[in-house]
C-alpha cells in the first residue's frame, strides 16, 4: 500500500520501483527508476521475468 504521507523528517526514502522494459534491435532488457538494471536478453519474457524478480526483492513496485 502507498502512503501519500511524506517521510519523516531526517529519514530518507527509497524511491519507488518502476520497471520499464525497453529494447535496442533483437535484446530486451529491464531497468527501474532506482537505478538498477538487468544485462540484455534475447528473450523479451525473461527480461520481465528478472523485473519482476527485482520487484519482489525490493518490496513491490510497477512494470511499465
Amino acid at each position: 500500500m502507498h502512503s501519500e504521507l511524506p517521510a519523516a523528517p531526517g529519514t530518507t526514502r527509497m524511491p519507488d520501483h518502476r520497471i520499464a522494459i525497453s529494447e535496442r534491435g533483437s535484446f530486451a532488457f529491464a531497468t527501474c527508476s532506482c537505478g538498477w538494471y538487468a544485462p540484455a536478453r534475447r528473450s523479451r519474457d525473461l527480461a520481465r521475468r528478472e523485473g519482476a524478480g527485482h520487484l519482489a526483492e525490493s518490496g513491490g513496485g510497477e512494470i511499465d
